[in-house]
């Protein structure tokens, strides 16, 4: 049997645009919850998938969402 793998990924997007790439984000269906935050970063976003190269291409699609400027992937043990 095979575990998923769940991460967290945290944004930080420009000013006025966090309700733009949370809609976006809520359209990736790996994506678990998201949130828009308070503090160093703006955006909170669970993802779960059957490998590292399925994050890897998530992560990338979200990097490639107009606004976002930086993230940060943390992979839970």
């Amino acid at each position: 049997m095979s575990k998923n793998v769940v991460a967290y990924v945290l944004l930080s997007v420009k000013t006025g645009y966090e309700y733009e790439v949370l809609d976006k984000i809520d359209d990736i269906k790996e994506v678990k919850e998201a949130s828009i935050t308070f503090g160093e970063w703006d955006i909170l976003v669970k993802i779960e998938v059957e490998n590292l190269g399925k994050l890897d291409s998530i992560v990338i699609k979200i990097r490639k969402i107009k606004g976002v400027e930086r993230t940060s992937t943390l992979i839970a043990a």
